[in-house]
């Protein structure tokens, strides 16, 4: 029963991914902000969106970490006071 679980689900998995499809991966806000700035000629703005970006999606991956560091050395502490008994 567990295989055909594991096997519905992949094959399940796998026909979504093969699905090919486009999307629009830019909120409009920042589309016009990019499409204003290289009509005014400035074309390093691209560069600063990117950033703005790559930190908007990296800062809540640092969180986690954070918070998996202290739940891990919180358990780790708690087993060596278990073990001291």
């Amino acid at each position: 029963m567990k295989n055909k679980a594991i096997i519905s689900f992949l094959f399940i998995f796998h026909f979504f991914i093969s699905i090919p499809f486009t999307v629009e991966a830019q909120c409009p806000m920042c589309k016009q902000s990019l499409v204003s700035a290289r009509a005014d000629g400035d074309t390093n703005v691209g560069n600063t969106l990117n950033n703005g970006i790559i930190y908007l999606f990296v800062f809540p991956y640092i969180l986690a970490m954070v918070f998996l560091f202290l739940y891990i050395r919180n358990v780790r502490i708690k087993k060596k006071v278990t073990n001291f008994k």
